[in-house]
């Protein structure tokens, strides 16, 4: 089968690309429009490394099909800073509680906390747990990461 024209919205920007139907949402953002912050990890949709919001709601990008995302809109890691460069508060606090350590799930996390903070203003720590429960942290930087969500749900 040939390639499919598709059509959504990334980081606030229109995009049309034309791509196999077998490709992944993450193949995709990583090889045919060199997004690069979204990370691989098992390829499994099990350790969320891969995390992007969908209309606000979190995916792993490695196991979601690229043309389900038609008409919708997608935020990678790289979509957080403002139009000036300006790193999101979560991505401040994960820098000045040292939630990033080696930094491979760092962009899933953040958008997990995103996520999670869009919805919940001013979670408890179970809830923060909760929502941060499909990413996988190999340096097992909990802590600093529940505390920097935290922080960033006070900002």
């Amino acid at each position: 089968m040939g390639k499919q024209t598709l059509s959504f919205t990334l980081n606030g920007e229109p995009i049309q690309i034309e791509v196999e139907p077998h490709l992944t949402l993450l193949q995709v953002l990583r090889d045919k429009l060199e997004f690069t912050g979204t990370k691989e990890g098992c390829g499994m949709g099990e350790c969320g490394a891969c995390t992007v919001l969908l209309n606000g709601k979190t995916v792993n990008s490695c196991i979601f099909p690229a043309l389900e995302v038609e008409g919708k809109s997608v935020t990678t890691i790289e979509g957080l800073t403002d139009g000036q460069g300006n790193l999101h508060s979560i991505q401040k606090a994960f820098i000045e509680y040292g939630a990033i350590q080696c930094g491979f799930c760092t962009p899933g996390m953040v958008l997990s906390a995103k996520a999670l903070l869009d919805e919940n203003t001013k979670p408890t720590e179970e809830e923060i747990r909760h929502g941060i429960a499909g990413n996988l942290c190999r340096c097992t930087g909990y802590l600093q990461i529940i505390q920097a969500i935290k922080e960033a749900s006070e900002q």
